[in-house]
């Protein structure tokens, strides 16, 4: 066995990473602690203004056999804080949150 620590979270956890739009110098996910990779950390970290301009997340469980894109239903719970807290919508997460919700009624549209 060597020696070396895996990258891959524990087989019970939910990993979730952030896509970044760095402007002119490109896209990049995010390096994440594996502690801070978790639904409820990425979130708090979005409020707190810890990427410069979210654009995707994506969720993943090796041992579960999923992955997907929850940009979505981050939104939606960014959204939900937000209004929990009595706070407005940090200005840093507004393209984010909003065209995630156009994307939502978009597709609830179609399927009608």
């Amino acid at each position: 066995m060597s020696g070396t620590p895996s990258i891959v979270p524990g087989d019970d956890q939910g990993t979730y990473l952030v896509l970044d739009d760095f402007g002119r110098i490109g896209r990049a996910w995010r390096e994440t602690d594996v502690a801070r990779a978790t639904r409820e950390a990425i979130i708090a970290d979005l409020l707190d203004d810890q990427y410069s301009n979210p654009v995707r997340v994506i969720g993943f469980n090796i041992a579960e056999g999923w992955v997907r894109d929850v940009s979505d239903d981050i939104a939606r719970e960014v959204r939900q804080q937000c209004a929990d807290q009595g706070r407005e919508l940090p200005a840093h997460l507004q393209d984010f949150v909003e065209s995630h919700e156009r994307q939502r009624g978009d597709r609830a549209e179609q399927s009608r």
